[in-house]
């Protein structure tokens, strides 16, 4: 059954160079759609990749791990190559002999137990450390760096998958813009504030980004998400994972400066003021106390 969702504007606190500024969130009359596509598209100037919700959800895991071990950009478009090849970015638990997870990595070839293995944070900081020991692998073709962590019978084929992995890593780590992805998601089932956090902090790493809890509808929370440097790109990297993991997380609409998504509409429907710090997300409330 669709929701119909009338103007609504929020009023809220935001931070900008120092200064306190009050600026209005204006959510678009609509009628949400009954039916998602469930699909994500990351996007930079003529280059468009488009995964379901879950890939998606997966590839920003990957990128953001690779920002809290303190990674480059590129490492973020090998890891997201490489699980794109072994798994199709779905945390699966099966594969050839023992071969499971994102990454496929075998317990009998000491990646960890099938536990661990199945916990992506684990296995993709796994990868990551292995990744790094590479002498060089920053200057590798990205299938040759790939193919020397996981030593697969099809060295080659992680080539194919690195002009997608290049534009989400690009989007998910800031440098594709304001605001590089966009998804068609269902509502998610509600969450609350510290469940943000949490995620984010297990994502990114603690004190990574500062939550603020600004205002509320009869709907939705307004959080203010603020990178603990202040650096731009930091900003566009969350902006970007926040749409990632909208249906996971329950998110219903971001800002990062002029740019906005909106749950059901897409982007560029919410309007804020284009000095605005930080990302501002609407989530169910459902579940907040």
């Amino acid at each position: 059954m669709s929701r119909r969702r009338t103007v609504a504007a929020v009023t809220v606190l935001v931070v900008a160079g120092g200064a306190a500024v009050y600026g209005s969130y204006l959510f678009s009359e609509r009628n949400a759609p009954t039916t998602a596509s469930g699909r994500c598209t990351a996007s930079l100037g003529d280059g468009a990749s488009t995964l379901t919700a879950e890939q998606a959800g997966n590839a920003a895991l990957i990128a953001a791990a690779s920002a809290r071990l303190g990674l480059p950009a590129r490492g973020a478009t090998i890891g997201i190559a490489t699980a794109m090849q072994e798994s199709s970015l779905v945390n699966i638990d099966y594969g050839d002999r023992d071969s499971i997870g994102l990454f496929q990595q075998r317990p009998s070839q000491g990646w960890g137990t099938v536990a661990e293995i199945m916990d992506p944070y684990y296995s993709t900081d796994t990868f990551y450390r292995a990744l790094v020991k590479v002498d060089g692998w920053q200057d590798m073709a990205v299938t040759v760096a790939a193919q020397t962590v996981q030593r697969s019978a099809f060295p080659d084929a992680y080539a194919n998958r690195e002009a997608a992995a290049r534009l989400w890593a690009s989007a998910l780590r800031g440098h594709s813009g304001s605001l590089a992805v966009d998804c068609d998601v269902e509502a998610g089932p509600g969450t609350t504030a510290a469940a943000l956090v949490r995620r984010l902090d297990a994502d990114f790493g603690d004190g990574a980004y500062e939550v603020r809890r600004l205002a509320a509808t009869e709907d939705a929370i307004w959080l203010d998400v603020m990178p603990a440097g202040g650096d731009e790109s930091q900003r566009d990297a969350v902006a970007a994972w926040l749409v990632a993991v909208a249906g996971a997380e329950s998110v219903e609409a971001v800002v990062n400066g002029a740019a906005g998504w909106e749950r059901g509409v897409g982007a560029s429907k919410v309007r804020a003021p284009a000095d605005v710090v930080g990302v501002a997300v609407q989530l169910l409330p459902r579940a907040e106390a």
